[in-house]
């Protein structure tokens, strides 16, 4: 009878040893950062010193946005059962969706689907502003005739610029991997307000996941980017829910001002 063979090109073990990425893992602990192993685990190649650098720079802008709905579902899930830790994660996590985090890789995928479509109307130099713009237009043209959204246009606190974007952009510039879906999303940044007739900033998840795509994340990876990056913020909030607790507080807000109003009759 032949045995089964389950092949991985990451992790094994023996009795006496741990082989991660086809290397010893004490050799890599203490040289590669946590980055940079997560970009080589998705990949199966050790990232750029430019790409490792945008990747740290995501990871840090997605890591915690406040109050949002993940941090509260976390928090308020720790509440009810505080001896479940994974619990109160998993519970932020879960709402990394369309709203939240998961524009990221919304992004990424509408910015690489634009590209793979007018191919030949991407511009040969990142220098080409009218050629970017043109293909920003584009862009949004058939968004708004397919009465769809631009992922990462909007932000519902950020209402003129989110922080974070021309931060990023300034970065990927710096590390050499300005590539084009940063170069296309900048361009709808530039140009969306023509066609929509109104202004909308470039949020912070919708470039993140722009500048993923443009360092060779897979798409299918980029919203577990996300999620990664809000891991830590979650632990950060429930190490602060344990501090200094606000969840039994937001709870009987609710609770306390929630009124009955009676059902409307569906014949009306």
């Amino acid at each position: 009878m032949t045995e089964p063979g389950y092949p991985t090109s990451l992790g094994v073990s023996t009795e006496a040893t741990i082989s991660l990425l086809g290397e010893d893992i004490t050799e890599l602990m203490g040289s590669v950062g946590f980055g940079e192993l997560a970009y080589w685990l998705m990949t199966l190649r050790r990232p750029s010193p430019g790409e490792g650098r945008v990747l740290e720079a995501v990871l840090v802008a997605l890591a915690d946005h406040g109050f949002t709905p993940t941090a509260i579902a976390a928090r308020l899930t720790y509440l009810s059962a505080p001896d479940a830790l994974q619990g109160a994660v998993a519970a932020g996590l879960l709402g990394g969706g369309s709203r939240f985090l998961g524009v990221t890789e919304d992004c990424g995928a509408f910015l690489s689907n634009v590209l793979e479509r007018h191919a030949a109307a991407v511009p040969s130099t990142p220098d080409d502003t009218a050629g970017w713009d043109e293909l920003g237009r584009v862009a949004v043209r058939e968004a708004r005739e397919a009465g769809s959204y631009v992922p990462g246009l909007g932000h519902p606190v950020h209402k003129v610029e989110d922080p974070r974007t021309p931060r990023l952009m300034a970065i990927a510039e710096e590390a050499g991997a300005l590539g084009p879906h940063l170069l296309l999303f900048g361009a709808i940044g530039r140009v969306h307000e023509e066609v929509l007739g109104r202004h909308l900033p470039l949020n912070g998840a919708g470039v993140c996941g722009a500048a993923l795509a443009d360092i060779g994340i897979p798409l299918a990876m980029l919203r577990g980017v996300a999620l990664l990056a809000r891991t830590a913020g979650l632990l950060g909030q429930l190490a602060e829910e344990q501090r200094r607790p606000v969840g039994m507080d937001v709870y009987l807000s609710v609770d306390r001002h929630a009124t009955y109003v009676p059902p409307e009759d569906p014949r009306d």
